[in-house]
């Protein structure tokens, strides 16, 4: 188990927890209450909203801000200056507390690409890849592979990361897939 990495440029409010081997780097701020899993690392200028909780083995690179309402399961990809938005109307005369916040969740091994914008409420399917720049307004599946803006499907990407044939067949790793009303889900060797 190892410590915690922080550098002395970044603030960590009391009642935030921090798993092993978590690194964050220059100009953090982590709000009260969040929640930090094991080995998780956060690039240069990451703010962490109060209560958010980050899974495990995840990477946000710079600029990049979880506001309250957003949730990272494990081992998600977040890119450079994605944006995250947690209030569907707001209003600066009319600010909402924790419970106005709309829910977004990012399922285990997705990634999202620099720049992307995703508008609340979402959910962010296991493995999906959102490419650089996208806007996301709907939901993504289950290794999905979404860009433009709006997003909108353009295939499927294996847990591995590559784009899937048209037969939902990964020609880098060999994997093979089934497709659900969910997105996909991997075949197994009896399948």
């Amino acid at each position: 188990m190892s410590e915690p990495l922080i550098h002395e440029s970044s603030l960590v409010e009391a009642g935030v927890y921090l798993g092993s081997g978590v690194k964050i780097w220059h100009f953090c701020h982590l709000d009260k209450g969040s929640y930090i899993s094991d080995d998780t690392v956060l690039g240069q200028n990451v703010y962490i909203g109060k209560d958010v909780h980050i899974g495990k083995g995840c990477r946000i690179q710079n600029n990049v801000s979880v506001y309250s309402g957003v949730e990272l399961e494990d081992y998600v990809f977040l890119g450079p200056s994605c944006v995250f938005t947690n209030v569907k109307t707001p209003r600066a005369f009319s600010l909402v507390g924790p419970s106005g916040f709309s829910k977004t969740l990012v399922k285990t091994g997705a990634s999202i690409g620099a720049n992307a914008t995703i508008v609340c409420p979402r959910i962010i399917g296991a493995y999906s890849l959102v490419g650089a720049g996208s806007l996301v307004s709907k939901d993504v599946r289950d290794y999905e592979l979404v860009y433009g803006n709006p997003a909108k499907h353009q295939g499927w990407v294996c847990k591995c990361g590559c784009k899937l044939e048209e037969d939902l067949h990964c020609k880098s790793c060999g994997a093979n897939y089934i497709k659900t009303s969910s997105g996909l889900v991997p075949q197994t060797q009896e399948g």
